[in-house]
């Protein structure tokens, strides 16, 4: 689990998620989390779907699964290591909702972020406070909208550049569109 601290970059490529920027950054901007090598980090990932095709009656099924980025990159993504933590399931979209169905795990990561839980380290022989942090969300767009409470449609749907779009609207497509946007 503290495999990250000895990550380094071949040739300027990142192999691993601790090589990049935003894991720097959250370690500067967190130091207290980063000081302690065997605090967790993770990944919430979701993507709905129907569980009886297009033509069958409505029903939306959304898996949450939680990844752990301490390991190294040929186990981060392994079945074993990914966690299915909640079914979001019903006769249609949970769409703003989410959160609702969400609570549960959130009130978990929000306690190991805050409080830790006290966990036992048969490596070193001795107990320590783990804490957890979620370092991203991976998702669609329709999802990351959900989750986020974010518009993906329309003028003002990149989260990157919000305001300062360069997103325009086709004419003939009756849409707007995103070129050479980032």
């Amino acid at each position: 689990m503290i495999w990250h601290l000895n990550c380094y970059n071949e040739n300027e490529k990142i192999v691993h998620p601790a090589c990049g920027e935003a894991w720097k950054h959250f370690d500067c901007t967190h130091p207290d989390f980063a000081n302690e090598p065997r605090n967790v980090r993770l990944g919430p990932c979701t993507d709905g779907f129907t569980a009886f095709g297009q033509s069958a009656s409505p029903y939306s099924c959304w898996p949450v699964f939680v990844s752990v980025y301490n390991l190294p990159p040929a186990m981060c993504m392994k079945e074993e290591y990914v966690f299915l933590s909640l079914i979001i399931q019903g006769p249609q979209s949970s769409g703003k909702n989410i959160d609702v169905m969400l609570r549960p795990l959130i009130d978990d990561l929000k306690q190991l972020w805050y409080s830790g839980v006290e966990t036992y380290d048969s490596f070193r022989r001795q107990y320590f406070l783990m804490r957890a942090a979620i370092m991203w969300t991976i998702s669609d767009c329709p999802g990351y909208a959900m989750l986020s409470g974010w518009s993906t449609h329309g003028r003002l749907a990149c989260p990157y550049c919000m305001e300062n779009s360069k997103a325009f609207w086709l004419e003939n497509g009756r849409k707007t569109s995103f070129f050479d946007c980032h």
